[in-house]
């Protein structure tokens, strides 16, 4: 009896923690604070006006920033961590390596965000000025 109701109980606050994920997931998307791999690249692929591009700058914009707070993040935990002093037959990767590494990734990741909202906020201004002369 009391294995039934641990089993329950575990099945149902497995359930809500599903339900709860999936309500945030929605919220996201409908907000446009996050698109899919799919989306983003529809989104890339059917940009014509200038509200498109102004969309896809914003979250490329989004994107940078996140990533350089990560980047700035490991860039503190590298310099923690190269502070530790290891013995002669420390194994590799030594922590401080897999912090650089993670600082350089998002580095880069931040650095590529940046250039992608720089092209499409001149895309968007491009394309606004286009618009105006036609009219």
């Amino acid at each position: 009896m009391i294995k039934k109701a641990f089993c329950a109980a575990a099945i149902l606050s497995f359930a809500l923690v599903g339900v709860v994920s999936a309500q945030g997931a929605v919220s996201s998307a409908e907000n446009g604070d996050h698109y899919t791999k799919s989306q983003l690249k529809q989104l890339e692929r059917d940009a014509r006006t200038p509200g498109q591009y102004t969309a896809l700058a914003q979250y490329y914009g989004k994107q940078q920033k996140d990533y350089a707070q990560q980047a700035a993040e490991e860039k503190q935990e590298w310099v923690r961590r190269s502070q530790i002093t290891t013995s002669l037959y420390a194994k590799y990767p030594k922590p401080a390596d897999s912090a650089r590494n993670l600082y350089e990734y998002y580095a880069l990741k931040a650095s590529e965000a940046g250039a992608l909202s720089a092209k499409y906020g001149q895309l968007a201004g491009s394309s606004a000025a286009s618009t105006q002369q036609h009219m």
